[in-house]
């Protein structure tokens, strides 16, 4: 878990929100959660899934997630080593929640090379998502 929302958290110990999200604290944390809860993935089977992550960012995001108890990390005493990672019980419990914000995403944010944007799916309402380019 990263340091600052951490001691936020110790701040506002009564706000489930803010708890909850201190453990998905993280640009990658989501995303690595996402393509886990579809099954065990090695660790560079993640690296082709997220290649705008570095290797060690992933590797950071991972060791938090797994110290957090939402991700098991297993080690195969092979050469070359082996490394899977899986969601574990707990992790999984958050799956309505990724199942929620990648629902929200696909009908809300629009991807263009230009960058994203958040829309109404009806075209209504249009505000750009990020100064960020998509990438």
């Amino acid at each position: 878990m990263s340091l600052p929302r951490a001691k936020l958290v110790r701040n506002f110990p009564g706000c489930p929100v803010e708890a909850t999200l201190s453990y998905l604290d993280g640009k990658w944390k989501g995303v690595i959660l996402f393509h886990l809860m579809k099954g065990t993935l090695r660790f560079n089977q993640l690296r082709r899934k997220l290649p705008a992550v570095t290797q060690r960012m992933l590797t950071k995001q991972l060791r938090e997630l797994e110290e957090s108890g939402l991700v098991s990390r297993t080690v195969f005493p092979v050469v070359p080593p082996r490394v899977e990672y899986a969601m574990t019980p707990l992790g999984m419990t958050l799956k309505p929640v990724v199942d929620a914000l990648a629902a929200w995403g696909d009908d809300y944010v629009f991807c263009s090379p230009e960058g994203r944007e958040l829309r109404m799916s009806s075209g209504g309402l249009h505000a750009p998502a990020s100064p960020l380019q998509a990438g």
